[in-house]
């Protein structure tokens, strides 16, 4: 074949794929990044199984693993199931899953961490579970749901952080909204799955407990005590330890039919909204205020801030949303990587750390669902090529010590693959891989459908 009529196919080529691409002129080429995701996924995947397997987590720059606690809950494992199966990636997914169904237990005599726990393990089994039908992890589910339970009886009904699996024993009453708040997606699914009340009713009772102590201009601090009941601190925002407080107020709403969730949303939101948002010459932002005042403390955002154009989006808000998320696009931005904490008013670095976040591209994956807008799609790029050539190594992915040195840090949180590389594929996969419309993911983005 002549060279001409070789220049000439490609052209051919080229003009055909074109048409295929997303309106408003985009060259983005949704299969080949679905794919170019997928590979990503198989590099950190193959490397967590070659140094880490049997163990909660990978350290990726040392070549070997992490446990949470004195015996492995095999956490990235069941982390990740549910974003193998997405991928398709069959045999991967069925011998994963047989390998939970039967090595997994919860008859350990350790103290865990309740937050995390549920969202990973619960989470994770309960998505796992409505994705393959296998029984043997609802039953597991269930074990571990009942083994968490002691921590809902406090004083007040707030959680305390942690429970001893196998005696029922607590500890540490030093909590904050987060936390305490997100539960329920979790416990209510278990509840409607197993026709157990108990599951529901603690964790919707806790989240009551800290909505009833808002205060007076409806805001909520940081830290609160679970035995009394009383504020540890006022500092109110958006960031750690609140974030997912008003994720799952919004979507415990959805999601159970729930109108006390609902009408808990639409007075938060009136809050957020006056006393969190600002508007500055670089965008809308939302920092930090007093819960009592209201008065601006801190012009903080930050990488788990980013979730917040993702709720905006399913709260019905799109045009707020995307108008967040192209501030969260700055931060990014700024060093080619998005920072833990962000001085929107100096529009530089507060905390460099970058811990292999998935929020923004959870928030461009809900806006490119609302919208079809190719722009979500760019985004969705620039973060896959940002985490390639910043956080990429040869057994995996590095969290980032600075991120504006790029210097790196000896861990792969298993939420990496829950979440990070779930949402960017999910952006640039056909929508039939996931009914996004009927699908709420609870915060490890471990997705839950309304069976019930």
């Amino acid at each position: 074949m002549n060279n001409t009529i070789l220049i000439f196919l490609l052209l051919l080529l080229t003009l055909a794929s074109t048409s295929a691409q997303p309106r408003q002129g985009t060259s983005i080429d949704k299969a080949a990044l679905a794919a170019e995701v997928r590979v990503e996924f198989l590099h950190a995947w193959s490397s967590y199984k070659r140094y880490a397997w049997g163990h909660d987590g990978l350290k990726p720059l040392s070549k070997t693993h992490y446990d949470w606690y004195r015996v492995s809950l095999y956490m990235t494992a069941l982390d990740a199931l549910d974003t193998i199966v997405l991928m398709g990636l069959k045999e991967e997914a069925d011998s994963t899953r047989e390998f939970i169904a039967t090595h997994l237990s919860f008859d350990h005599d350790i103290y865990v961490k309740n937050f995390e726990i549920t969202i990973r393990l619960l989470g994770g089994l309960l998505s796992s579970y409505q994705l393959t039908g296998d029984e043997r992890l609802l039953k597991l589910a269930d074990d571990l749901g009942t083994r968490l339970l002691p921590v809902f009886k406090s004083p007040t009904g707030i959680p305390y952080v942690e429970v001893n699996l196998k005696t029922g024993a607590v500890r540490n009453p030093r909590t904050n909204p987060a936390e305490v708040g997100t539960l329920l997606v979790e416990f209510g699914t278990l509840s409607k799955l197993t026709g157990k009340r108990e599951y529901y009713e603690v964790a919707k009772n806790a989240v009551m407990q800290i909505y009833n102590r808002r205060t007076s201009i409806g805001l909520v601090g940081t830290w609160i005590d679970a035995n009394t009941g009383e504020w540890l601190d006022r500092d109110s925002h958006l960031s750690a330890c609140i974030d997912s407080y008003y994720e799952y107020l919004l979507k415990c709403a959805i999601l159970f039919d729930d109108k006390d969730f609902k009408k808990m949303w639409d007075s938060s939101r009136v809050a957020i909204d006056k006393f969190l948002a600002d508007e500055t010459s670089t965008g809308l932002w939302f920092g930090h205020a007093d819960m009592q005042t209201g008065k601006r403390t801190k012009a903080w955002f930050g990488a788990l801030d980013a979730f917040f154009p993702a709720v905006l989006a399913l709260a019905g808000d799109v045009p707020r949303a995307a108008r967040l998320q192209e501030s969260c696009f700055k931060m990014w931005n700024k060093y080619g990587i998005e920072p833990d904490q962000f001085d929107y008013s100096k529009m530089d670095t507060v905390s460099p750390r970058y811990f292999l976040n998935p929020e923004i591209m959870e928030s461009a994956y809900y806006l490119y669902r609302y919208t079809d807008d190719a722009r979500y799609l760019e985004m969705g790029k620039t973060f896959l090529d940002g985490l390639k050539k910043h956080c990429r190594v040869e057994a995996g992915y590095a969290e980032l010590r600075n991120v504006a040195t790029k210097e790196k840090s000896d861990r792969m949180e298993s939420y990496f693959l829950a979440e990070t590389l779930k949402y960017l594929y999910l952006l640039f996969a056909p929508p039939e891989t996931l009914d996004f419309r009927k699908t709420i993911f609870n915060t490890e983005a471990h997705p839950i459908k309304k069976t019930w």
